[in-house]
């Protein structure tokens, strides 16, 4: 027997550290929370004073009971789980579940996978830090609430099996609101006018600006005549140059939000994509013989400071790698904010020299693309700046004035690492007095654009900047509004749906006073200041509890219809005459007899998927849904063709046998692979 017991959430986790720690230790995992709030009722006694009433997680005795074994042969146990309020929290249900000393030292946090931090961590046990649990219980409790207390109005109001949530409706409030803007936007005309030149074999293009004391809108074709006219094609002289020598500054190091928008711009993950790679490279990666290593820090971060060691490694790499001058005097990010000033770093490399190319082998491709990313971050942070000459160049032609700028390197500092190049438009060597001519002068249309819908990634950025939960459950609340069919994709847009408007709408008009982007926004500060000592929970939930429990009892006022009608179809049912409807269900969208419930007829939407039969070579693969509700993927000519797929289809095909490649995933497996043989093209974890 071990004498010592450590405690993860994660298996893979526990994986990487037996390696580290020896045979003096054993690591076992709990597979997330074994201890919370009951599904089946609301689990808190709001008038003894919010007292959450937690049982044990359904399915996690006998987790539990090898723990409590575990631990009651150990001479020392350590409860490692995730260096966060959520962490701390399951370390405290442990610690109860256990029957653990509450003043004993028995807290680690692991905010690297690696052999020194792990072993430093165990040697300095802390104990469980109570404000970040009742942080952390506030939240629970809180968001139990408004779900449990609103969900049955939302049934009664809008639609039956529905659910609120006080983050999630926030999200769906801004996704709304844009909406509302597009919806409402009268787009305006209005016209460029470009003119190009050729100079010293340079060619560059001007644009149309204004007079010598103004810069003028063209609002219509005519207006850009008039202008036309005025124009010498062959008589463009400089008016004026400006050459400025100008610096930029690498960006910051990776916090949890920034590389949510980054991965969702550049990489097109999903952010709960981008966490679940991120989760496997802080958990550990088997690197050959370097054994199994975290490659980045702990993934759920506000922090953008550095420490001083890898900023020292990462200036050491620049200068050999790159030479002295790529290297800055070192440089740290950190916020001036309390809730900042912990353990806590930016997301990092465990080590600058595993560097991308180094551990490319090793990493799925998406594993190696977030790698890449956070790495060159980091090392771009420690480099010196790029620096670049801006010059403009204002063209006079008969009192009309045209603009031409362009960017030219001096030194491209940070940018030697960085895959994207600065667009350099090179101007020709001209001085003030030369007159040159235009090959070719156009006139544009153009209308004025609404505002975009939101992306995962600009999402994600205007929930940060409101300060509305925290990065770390941006992911779970996205994914929250799709899986209630209040929102979906389309090209990667995120549109509300009918549904979503209509909760939306009963929301704001019943509970505007709790579920805003300010109130939301304030409990996140007070939640935090709970973290830092500065208030007590409790207190926190009654004052938030007023608002609320008013807006609970007013709620019968509303006289409003919100309830969601079924579009009719031009469509019969089969088995009794009645019209077919498209209605909403828990799992989105499906056709159902309007003569419901004295007709039961249900037929599924069909989704195709652009993938011809491999069988047939006729049909095309669509997604259906089997008699136990589990969707699959079959072949349109059924049942003259009986192909059929659990996993969805990639379109490609096997080289081996020819069969279609699909993607399978499920808990223990996300590959790339053959539907009928062994080949697998890729393994996603």
């Amino acid at each position: 027997m071990a004498k010592n017991l450590v405690i993860v959430e994660s298996p893979t986790k526990a994986k990487s550290i037996t390696k580290m720690l020896g045979s003096n230790y054993k690591v076992k995992a709990t597979y997330g929370h074994l201890r919370d709030l009951p599904k089946s009722k609301l689990g808190v006694d709001i008038e003894d004073d919010f007292e959450p009433k937690y049982i044990k997680v359904r399915g996690k005795a006998k987790t539990i009971n090898e723990l409590k074994k575990e631990a009651d042969n150990a001479q020392n146990v350590y409860l490692a789980t995730d260096p966060d309020r959520e962490g701390e929290a399951i370390s405290w249900h442990l610690q109860y579940l256990l029957g653990l000393d509450k003043n004993e030292k028995n807290r680690v946090e692991f905010h690297e996978i690696t052999k020194n931090n792990v072993k430093n961590a165990i040697k300095n046990p802390r104990k469980i830090d109570q404000n970040l649990v009742d942080s952390q219980q506030a939240r629970r409790v809180m968001d139990r609430i408004v779900g449990y207390e609103i969900s049955p109005i939302l049934w009664k109001r809008v639609k039956s099996g529905l659910s609120a949530g006080r983050v999630q409706s926030v999200a769906l409030k801004l996704i709304v609101d844009r909406q509302k803007e597009i919806d409402a936007f009268k787009p305006e005309e209005y016209w460029t006018i470009s003119a190009k030149h050729k100079e010293e074999k340079i060619e560059f293009e001007s644009e149309f600006y204004g007079t010598k004391s103004k810069k003028i809108k063209i609002s219509n074709e005519n207006g850009a005549d008039k202008i036309l006219n005025k124009i010498d094609k062959d008589k463009f002289g400089v008016v004026d140059i400006s050459k400025t020598k100008k610096k930029r500054k690498a960006q910051k190091p990776y916090t949890t939000s920034t590389l949510q928008q980054d991965a969702s711009n550049k990489l097109g993950f999903s952010t709960k994509y981008t966490m679940s790679l991120a989760q496997q490279l802080f958990e550990g990666i088997d690197l050959g013989d370097k054994g199994r290593v975290g490659l980045i820090t702990y993934m759920r971060t506000d922090a953008t400071r550095l420490s001083s060691e890898i900023i020292g490694e990462s200036l050491s790499y620049i200068k050999e790698k790159y030479g002295s001058k790529y290297a800055s005097n070192g440089r740290n990010y950190s916020k001036k904010s309390k809730q900042t000033q912990d353990a806590h770093e930016a997301i990092r490399p465990t080590s600058i020299y595993n560097d991308p190319i180094s551990v490319k082998d090793y990493l799925t491709d998406q594993q190696y693309k977030l790698y890449k990313m956070i790495w060159t971050r980091v090392v771009q942070s420690q480099m010196t700046d790029y620096e670049y000459l801006s010059t403009s160049i204002s063209l006079d032609s008969n009192g009309i004035v045209f603009k031409a700028s362009g960017k030219i390197t001096l030194f491209d500092g940070f940018m030697k690492v960085s895959s994207s190049k600065e667009n350099e438009n090179f101007l020709p060597d001209l001085e003030k007095g030369d007159v040159i001519k235009a090959t070719s002068i156009t006139k544009n249309q153009h209308f004025t654009k609404p505002p975009a819908n939101y992306t995962e990634a600009s999402l994600v950025k205007v929930l940060e900047e409101y300060g509305i939960g925290r990065p770390s459950t941006y992911s779970s609340t996205i994914a929250s509004i799709i899986s209630r069919n209040y929102v979906e994709f389309e090209d990667r847009k995120i549109l509300p749906t009918k549904l979503g408007i209509r909760v939306n709408d009963f929301l704001q008009e019943n509970f505007n006073d709790v579920i805003n982007v300010e109130f939301t926004a304030k409990m996140e500060n007070e939640l935090d200041r709970i973290a830092q000592d500065e208030v007590y929970w409790k207190d926190v939930l009654k004052g938030f509890y007023e608002g609320f429990e008013k807006d609970l009892n007013a709620v019968s006022k509303d006289t409003n219809d919100y309830k969601v009608k079924d579009k009719i179809l031009d469509e019969k049912c089969p088995k009794c005459g009645s019209p077919l409807a498209i209605k909403h269900g828990r799992n989105g969208k499906f056709i159902g007899c309007t003569n419901f419930p004295d007709c039961n007829f249900t037929k599924s939407i069909i989704k195709t998927t652009g993938v011809k039969c491999p069988k047939c070579n006729d049909g095309e693969l669509i997604e259906k849904v089997s008699k136990k509700g589990k969707r699959f993927y079959g072949c349109s000519n059924f049942p003259s063709c009986d192909y059929a797929t659990w996993d969805t289809p990639t379109g490609d095909r096997c080289p081996e046998c020819g069969d279609l490649l699909v993607h399978k995933k499920n808990r223990s497996t996300d590959e790339i692979k053959c539907n009928s043989c062994d080949y697998v093209k890729e393994k996603i974890r």
